[in-house]
This record gives structure tokens, sequence and C-alpha cells, in this order.
């Protein structure tokens, strides 16, 4: 016989139900101490880390010296931001002093930076519990290590969790933590958020400062927050992009009150729909899914306009020298890399990258800029676009394996993610329910660069007016 929940119960549960916005409320309000709170999460972590493999490191002696920092300061009025207390994640190529940042590959287990990445950093000064780092695919790109355990769906455990920032995924969605921080260089931000049933946020290029974070390809990575909730995505991003000393390509251009204005009218904005290019070869649910959110953001008074996606298959077969050349200069000579600990699959990804020639590269990045412009060029005429994340269902583990070797099935599968990694268009993918198998659905919106404001807005407005906020069954 089960026994009955307690008080004790009970409380901890609804905490542990807060968004991140709601927790740090809490927190300003009295009502809730950043030590409950961390506490309760650790100790969920401790009973689903074990089932969910979300976890490369939990941070537990540290998240919880932090919460009772933060706790003093709170009961002495000083909050720090809207942040102040609540519990994030961060993924494990994100550099924390001093403790372990593995980068998914089993050789860097006792890798210790000496110093924080500057989202890791800004993180800490916004007041956040920092709870651990998140699992990770090997060196960030599609495949996990044979000698590391692939974090688990919490949806339906035979479902791929999404590429390399799996574990922020799992974690968001499994309540581990009210948000997470992934990286995306060809679909990790968004294909987690997808199969996770999360909300992403792909921020454009140079937003959100690289300092401190293990490269896959210097210029197609992007940094992004992931959580339940946009004005969760929003508030995060909002502390976390801006410029960097640091990081010379991070972008000088004001950071927006990304949360603030949230509910700000849509009306008059131009939402962006090409039917052939969104829905061809697209699964039926997710084109109804297209379909309910136009409906729904017009009902907000955005106007639907017909456009002509500019072709992008130029776009997508750029990605692959772009990405294959840059790792290799990434790796070629790395402090502590043993050729013979990687896994097979990545050391063929690295022997691919020594044959791209200097010519293809410069043709690549020919075709990234010539893409990069006919999209700016749309988005003179509109604000947002709406498209799939992935024109199929999400596939399961064993049906990923099969197709992660094949370069045509991986291209069909990053057909609409690449491109806004090669051109750095910003981008935020929303949870839309679930097939009738039990599949995570969903979409995403693109704007101009540095439209993140707008993004947030339309899927602020998403969430309110459909009201989907399901939990994965977990018990």
């Amino acid at each position: 016989m089960a026994r009955e929940s307690t008080k004790a119960d009970r409380t901890s549960n609804d905490m542990l139900e807060l968004g991140l916005t709601e927790a740090a409320r809490a927190i300003a309000g009295g009502a809730l101490s950043p030590l409950e709170l961390t506490s309760a999460m650790l100790d969920r972590i401790e009973a689903l880390q074990p089932r969910l493999g979300a976890f490369a490191h939990v941070m537990r002696e540290e998240a919880l010296e932090r919460a009772r920092i933060l706790e003093a300061e709170a009961a002495k009025g000083k909050l720090r931001s809207p942040l102040h207390g609540a519990t994030v994640a961060v993924k494990d190529l994100c550099d924390t002093a001093a403790i372990p940042t593995a980068v998914g590959m089993p050789m860097f287990r006792n890798r210790l930076p000496k110093g924080d990445a500057t989202v890791v950093k800004r993180l800490y000064d916004a007041g956040a519990v920092i709870i651990g780092k998140t699992e990770m695919s090997e060196g960030a790109l599609a495949l996990h290590h044979p000698d590391v355990a692939a974090p688990v769906n919490p949806w339906r455990a035979d479902l791929w969790t999404g590429s390399s920032s799996s574990g922020s995924g799992v974690a968001v969605a499994a309540g581990l933590c009210q948000a997470a921080i992934g990286t995306d260089t060809g679909g990790s931000i968004r294909f987690p958020s997808l199969n996770n049933a999360v909300v992403g946020i792909k921020p454009t290029w140079g937003r959100v400062s690289r300092h401190g974070i293990f490269p896959l390809s210097w210029t197609l990575d992007h940094v992004g927050p992931m959580a339940r909730r946009v004005e969760d995505a929003a508030t995060v991003l909002g502390v976390i992009a801006g410029r960097d000393p640091a990081d010379a390509t991070s972008l000088a251009a004001p950071v927006p009150d990304y949360a603030g204005d949230l509910d700000k009218s849509l009306k008059g904005l131009r939402l962006g729909f090409d039917e052939r290019y969104a829905t061809a070869n697209v699964l039926a649910e997710t084109q109804a899914v297209l379909s309910k959110a136009i409906d729904v953001l017009v009902a907000r008074g955005v106007t639907l306009h017909a456009i002509d996606m500019p072709a992008t298959q130029k776009a997508i077969e750029a990605w692959t020298p772009i990405c294959l050349s840059e790792a290799v200069c990434v790796h070629k000579d790395l402090e502590g890399a043993q050729t013979d600990s990687y896994s097979e699959s990545f050391r063929q990804f690295l022997d691919a990258g020594q044959g791209v020639t200097g010519e293809a590269y410069a043709r690549a990045n020919l075709e990234r800029r010539k893409f990069a412009g006919n999209l700016n060029a749309l988005f003179e005429q509109i604000d947002l676009m709406i498209v799939p994340v992935s024109g199929n269902a999400v596939p399961t583990v064993e049906e990923f394996a099969q197709i992660c070797p094949d370069p045509d099935g991986l291209e069909r599968l990053i057909y609409f993610t690449c491109i806004y990694d090669v051109s750095g268009h910003p981008t935020i993918t929303l949870p839309a329910g679930l097939s009738s198998n039990g599949e995570p659905l969903g979409f995403q919106l693109v704007s101009a660069h540095l439209g993140e404001a707008l993004l947030c807005r339309a899927g602020h407005a998403w969430q309110t007016d459909v009201c989907w906020d399901q939990r994965p069954p977990l018990g």
C-alpha cells in the first residue's frame, strides 16, 4: 500500500513545480528560501539520476554552499537579479573552475579548468545556484562516447534525447533544474528542446560569449538557455547575453529586457510562412502544429505573409566542411588528448576533417555569406518566420544510431536546423504537446539577427494561449 503523502512531501513537490521566475519571486517575497529549493532539487536529482543520467557531475556541496550565501543575502534584502536563488545546470563543456569539465569525453573526466566560462560567471553574479554539469555527446558532436551512458528521455525511454545538449534537455524536462545552458552547432539546443518538450533559445551568433566554452566549430557554435517556460529562458538569456572583452566575437549591441517585454502587443508583426518549404515531407502532426501556431499568433494581431524561402541546399552543404575543418583545428595538438581515447566515430569525423581543402572551406564560407544575405533580405519584409525543427517524428535511440553514420540521413535530420547556425540567425523552439504515439511535438520561430526579444514575445504568447504544461510521467 502506498504511503500517504505528507505535508513536507507536498511542500517539496510544490517547490519543484515552480518555474525559475516563479521560484525567484517566491524567494524575493520570503515564501521560499534558496537553501530549501536547492536541497529539494538535489534530492530529486539523487532519486532520478540513476534512471535518467542527465548529469555528468552533480555539484552538491558547491550548490548547497552557494545557496547558503544567497539565503543570507536574501534575508538582508539583497537580491542580485530575477535569478536569485533559482537552480540552473550548465552543459559539461562550460568551464567551471576546479570542477571537472569532461566535454563528453572519458579522457577528460579529470580536466579541471582554471577559471569559469563567462556564461558561468554571469550566472553566479546574477545569484543563480549552479546545481551541476549536464551530460553531453562526445565533443559536442552527435553521438555519445561508448563509455558514457547517454541520458534517457523522460517522456519515453526509447526516444532519442537530442544531440549534444541532451543532458540539459532531460534535466529541464524532468524538473532536475529550472533552467539549463546548452550549445547549438547544427541543432543541439533545438533537438533536445523538441525531443524533451521544453523551450530552447539559440541566440544570434555572438549574442552570448563563447569564452570558456569548449568548441566544436568556432563559427557555428551558439550558446543559449533551455527552460520549461519562455519567461524563464528569456530571464536567463538576459543575464548571459552581451559583450564580453574575453570573446572578441561577442556582440556589443545593448541587451534588451527580454523578460520584461514579454507582454508587449504583437499587433502588426509580420509572420512569414513558406508552405512548400515548411510542409514538404513533414509529419502531418507537425504540419497541424504549425497551422495551430499560426492561428494563435494571428489571433494576437500578427499578420501572415506568404514568403519564398531562399534556397537552402548549398547552405546545408556548407555546414559540413565548415564544421569538419574547424573541429580538426580544435583537436589538433589538444592538451591531454589521446587519439586512441576518441570513439571510432569521432576519429572518423576528425579524419574526414583532415580531407577538407582550403578551397572547400572558402567556398563553404562564400555560400554561408550568400545564404545569410538572402535571409537578411527576407527579414526586411517580415519580422518572424515559422518552420519545423524536424520533418520527422522523434526517432528512437536505435533509429538515430542508424541515421547518424549516413550522410544523407544526417543531412535530412538537420535540414531545418543547421542553416540557422550557418547564417547565425536566432531561433526559439517551442513545445506543442505530444503526438498520437506519445512523441513530443514542437516548432521553431526564426527572426532577424538580434531579434531574440520578438522571438520571446511570440513564444510567450503561444505558451500563454495554448496552456500546454504537462510533465513527463516520472512518478
